[in-house]
């Protein structure tokens, strides 16, 4: 396939609340050169502003950030920022609160309610925004997070966000935000053979609401990102389609269900155009269930 013919758009749409999105988009974490909690060895800066603008040449206009994914030198929303602004209309840029970073860069696990308007307004500032698309509530594992999915909706209601999410949560999680205001996508680690959260994306898709995975690629290995070596059954699977077994699990992430979004994130771009390319991959019934079953025993 030539890069002319790549584009996010074959792999289909979803509307997030009233904002349609290609359902191949890009996650932000490693423009930084960093993991998601960790400060890294900074990532070169032109190479990530030219990475994002090739992701919005290839179509993809769903792009998942958060403030707290930054180096010593630069966050992801600054690069976002630069990179793109003024922003395309079709762009839906789709942020995180509740953890933080201090000034210095030190990792602060989790916000208080009342702390929550100063993280969803520093996330306007570094991308130059009068509101947020999307904000998730990432919690780290509280029983009840109706407290501060409420102070989220306040700040819905008063203009500052325009739909909300919720990331890394349980099962009842989703129950208690929607009580308090709409949710539109959830975010969990799941991917082949990670796949705890296979209830929750099934009662996603019966609800219309957005399942977006995170380490999708990355799998178990989460922050530190895909293992040199991969199971035998995916590599076998990516051979018999002349692709990389970081598209397998893309296109087996996509055939997961119509509300299922993938945010594969890179600093590299061979690897965006490689990303991109597996919104046209399509695996067999027969492939599926064999990475199911790897899933199942993973």
């Amino acid at each position: 396939m030539s890069e002319e013919t790549i584009n996010a758009a074959a792999a289909g749409t979803w509307k997030l609340g009233d904002l349609t999105v290609n359902r191949l988009g890009f996650g932000a974490m490693r423009l930084t050169g960093s993991a998601a909690f960790d400060l890294g060895t900074p990532s070169d800066r032109e190479r990530s502003i030219a990475v994002l603008r090739r992701a919005v040449d290839l179509g993809v206009n769903h792009i998942d950030t958060a403030a707290f994914y930054f180096s010593r030198l630069r966050s992801a929303n600054e690069l976002i920022n630069r990179a793109l602004a003024p922003y395309p209309d079709d762009l839906v840029i789709a942020t995180k609160v509740g953890p933080g970073r201090d000034p210095s860069g030190e990792w602060l696990p989790f916000a208080r309610p009342d702390q929550l308007r100063g993280q969803v307004e520093e996330n306007l500032r570094q991308l130059g925004r009068d509101h947020l698309d999307l904000v998730y509530l990432r919690q780290p594992g509280l029983d009840s997070i109706a407290e501060h999915f409420g102070a989220l909706a306040e700040l819905r209601e008063a203009g500052l966000i325009r739909h909300l999410g919720i990331s890394n949560v349980r099962p009842g999680h989703l129950a208690q935000a929607q009580a308090i205001a709409p949710v539109v996508s959830v975010q969990n680690l799941y991917g082949v053979g990670a796949t705890r959260s296979r209830g929750q994306l099934r009662t996603c898709g019966e609800q219309g609401i957005a399942f977006v995975p995170f380490f999708a690629i990355a799998g178990e290995g989460r922050d530190q990102g895909a293992s040199g070596t991969d199971r035998q059954e995916v590599l076998a699977v990516a051979r018999a389609h002349g692709a990389t077994s970081a598209q397998v699990r893309l296109a087996w992430t996509l055939q997961q269900g119509p509300h299922v979004l993938a945010i594969p994130g890179t600093g590299n771009p061979d690897h965006l155009t490689e990303n991109v390319a597996a919104a046209t991959l399509r695996l067999t019934d027969e492939e599926m269930a064999r990475l199911d079953a790897l899933s199942d025993a993973g």
